[in-house]
């Protein structure tokens, strides 16, 4: 009994630093939206790395010395992957198409870490558990995205981008799983991929206009509001997920991502005094069933699974 709750405990720890990330990750939007009003997109995503870059070195303030060499490639793709790729072409996709057509489009990405860890890592094919909660899943989400009664509008290019963007968010998943493999501490190897995404942005600032302008920053509003994307959204939250994806695998982390229109719709209530309506209640409801139906929560079928019973060789 005393080694099954043992063995318990690192899965909690798992789903604990994936709820934190997400919770946090769920209400920067409202920073965000702030500092939209003097900053650009790509203003507030270099500097937010890059005071999480720094907040990195102060927590662990050790060299990060490789075992192998050719280590150094996964931490490059990982830095392009989830830093810089994934962020420019969410940015990009915001520009083209609606923000809400975003944030469903975005909320498939379970879906392709799923089919990235079977192809790549030899993980668990996705089973009809799994794609039930993607369905109950999307269903919420797009009832919470679209709650206004707004029409539906496609967008092609601004979809395509931001279907893009969830693949690449998958594939850095999938690099991070890998990562984890290596055996180094979470929080160097993270600062390791932001180095990496941080290089990789640089090419890009001069095409949007990028400027330094400190002077904006002694306003204490934008102050407060990008160390917190700094220091909370991109230092802890990436670490923490990094994390998460260590202990629960990046197929059971990246189901979390259903549970980031759930946070935004109740920080909007609870901050911005936004109405909720039954529609954005009944897809809360509906994105929770999903997100636990995927995790092994709820049962699918009266016939035990691997979450009762012990699964056969290979499963996991």
């Amino acid at each position: 009994m005393t080694d099954h709750i043992s063995s318990q405990h690192p899965a909690a720890r798992g789903h604990l630093a994936a709820f934190v990330t997400i919770f946090i990750w769920g209400t920067t939007f409202i920073s965000t939206k702030v500092l939209l009003t003097d900053f650009e997109p790509l203003e507030i995503l270099f500097f937010r790395f890059l005071i999480g870059y720094g907040a990195l070195w102060i927590a662990a303030p050790r060299l990060l010395r490789m075992q192998d060499k050719k280590q150094e490639l996964w931490f490059m793709a990982a830095g392009l992957c989830g830093v810089t790729l994934y962020y420019l072409l969410e940015n990009f996709a915001l520009t083209f198409t609606l923000a809400a057509n975003v944030g469903v489009i975005i909320s498939i990405a379970p879906f392709f870490t799923a089919l990235c860890d079977w192809l790549f890592l030899k993980g668990r094919r996705p089973d009809l558990r799994f794609l039930t909660g993607f369905v109950l899943a999307m269903a919420g989400v797009c009832l919470i995205s679209f709650r206004s009664g707004g029409a539906v509008e496609l967008n092609p290019a601004g979809d395509v981008l931001a279907v893009a963007a969830a693949v690449i968010w998958a594939v850095y998943g999938t690099l991070t799983k890998k990562i984890s493999a290596f055996g180094y501490n979470t929080i160097q190897s993270t600062r390791r991929m932001f180095f990496y995404g941080l290089l990789f942005m640089i090419p890009a600032l001069p095409l949007f206009s990028f400027r330094l302008g400190l002077e904006r920053l002694t306003n204490m509003t934008n102050l407060l509001n990008i160390l917190f994307l700094g220091l909370g959204a991109s230092a802890l939250c990436f670490v923490t997920w990094n994390l998460a994806v260590r202990i629960l695998g990046p197929v059971k982390t990246s189901a979390y991502i259903y549970m980031v229109p759930v946070v935004t719709v109740t920080t909007s209530v609870l901050i911005l005094h936004e109405a909720i309506t039954w529609t954005a209640a009944l897809g809360i409801v509906l994105t929770l069933a999903g997100l636990l139906l995927s995790e092994g929560r709820l049962p699918l079928s009266r016939k035990k699974d691997c979450d009762s019973a012990p699964c056969p060789p290979g499963s996991e």
